[in-house]
């Protein structure tokens, strides 16, 4: 059985969109780009073909993984009918304040494959991710990180 990509709405959307671009315009450019390459006569010492060719597979091998992970995604819509709205889930921005450094930080739990943790993004299967899930705004919670333990109170849960 395939494994599973839990994915926010947004997440699922980008990917989407994403692969419909890579369809429709990304391939016909490889295609022109190749076509031009090999109108340079012979292409076995032609970069500019082997640059084409290169580029087209990187296409091809993103287009292969796009449709598997949009086979394998389960959607996790952030106001969840099971779930508590105030409680810290896939989907969900939480503030939290890390209370060793004593900052306040803001991230948005997202699937595995969607964490970019420069735009704030987490996935809910961190270190952090995994000890924020379940809980509510006003829990402190600890975990054992390499560094020793980190601390975080959760502040807000939207």
């Amino acid at each position: 059985m395939p494994e599973v990509n839990e994915m926010t709405r947004e997440g699922y959307e980008e990917l989407k969109n994403e692969l419909e671009y890579l369809i429709t315009v990304k391939r016909k450019e490889n295609a022109e780009r190749l076509k031009e390459a090999i109108s340079y006569g012979d292409i076995s010492e032609n970069a500019e073909y082997d640059a084409a060719k290169d580029e087209q597979a990187e296409t091809e091998r993103r287009v292969f993984e796009i449709e598997a992970l949009l086979r394998t995604a389960k959607v996790v819509e952030a106001a969840s009918d099971n779930v508590d709205e105030g409680t810290v889930q896939i989907g969900r921005t939480v503030r939290v304040q890390e209370v060793n450094r004593n900052i306040e930080v803001e991230y948005k739990l997202v699937g595995t494959r969607e964490s970019d943790p420069l735009k704030g993004k987490i996935s809910a299967a961190s270190a952090v991710g995994q000890h924020l899930i379940g809980h509510k705004a006003g829990d402190v919670v600890e975990f054992q990180v390499p560094a020793g333990m980190a601390k975080y109170k959760i502040l807000e849960v939207k």
